[in-house]
């Protein structure tokens, strides 16, 4: 996002942190109810351009937004949703996206304050990492003719029982309204969603063999020192790294494995 929707979206995250700060506020039902608006507006074009009109008053926006919505969803997500139609959005489409973060953000919340953030977070990468390996499976998630019952039943199957609730609801909600994304951008998406409420960064670690519990406290300790931020590991071994490891962190690569020591020095002498 630029600009306005940059600054308006920013303004929600706040609004939307008020309100799951108050533990009164069930933050799991407020996550659905975001979603819903989310289908709504992604579905109605005409009724999100109103809502995202430069030229109407934000106070009027955000009369509509209550009359629409008041009825349908809790008094917290009414008023979240009318303070954002109050705000000045660059595209209309940045109104849905952000609507579909804060939704996101209010399920990690529900997640953290059971405890269960750090499970969410490696779920997520896991079953990223389950899907990369099976055509098949990625296929079936991604297929346009296939319904939404039939995606659903499919997820539920894998997921049902064996993952948190919060990390199959993220996950039913990507694959079922994609919204034009790859299913990797959406799950990349989402991770950096959950780092973000603990406001840590997560870097993917590469190795070719497990690392133990205090190979992971120190790599962990060591990349917090390097980049000032609490940072997630999400782990994966690849014989292939012969010794050492290769971290990656957003765009930032740290190759420490053996492998690509020896690329690179191949490449010297090639020179």
């Amino acid at each position: 996002m630029n600009g306005a929707s940059r600054d308006a979206l920013a303004a929600a995250r706040e609004r939307l942190d008020a309100l799951t700060d108050n533990t009164s506020v069930d933050a799991g039902r407020l996550a659905d109810e975001l979603a819903a608006v989310t289908a709504l507006l992604d579905r109605e074009v005409s009724l999100r351009r109103v809502l995202t009109d430069p030229a109407q008053a934000g106070e009027a926006k955000a009369e509509l937004a209550q009359r629409l919505f008041g009825a349908q969803v809790g008094g917290e997500t009414a008023d979240l949703v009318a303070g954002m139609v109050r705000s000045r959005w660059s595209r209309s489409r940045d109104l849905v996206d952000a609507l579909e973060e804060l939704s996101a953000t209010a399920d990690l919340t529900a997640a953290q304050r059971a405890g269960a953030l750090d499970s969410v977070e490696d779920e997520l990468f896991r079953f990223g990492r389950i899907v990369a390996s099976s055509t098949g499976l990625r296929a079936a998630l991604t297929d346009r003719k296939a319904t939404v019952a039939a995606k659903s039943e499919l997820l539920r199957s894998l997921l049902g029982g064996r993952a948190e609730a919060v990390t199959e609801r993220l996950v039913t909600r990507l694959v079922t309204a994609p919204r034009g994304r790859s299913l990797e951008a959406g799950l990349e998406h989402l991770s950096k969603i959950a780092a973000d409420r603990r406001e840590r960064m997560v870097a993917v670690v590469t190795s070719a063999v497990p690392l133990s519990d205090q190979q992971k406290q120190r790599l962990g300790d060591a990349l917090a020192k390097l980049y000032g931020r609490r940072m997630h590991l999400n782990l994966d071994v690849d014989p292939g790294v012969v010794g050492g490891i290769r971290v990656l962190i957003g765009d930032d690569l740290i190759n420490g494995s053996i492998a690509d020591r020896v690329e690179d020095a191949a490449r010297r002498l090639a020179g």
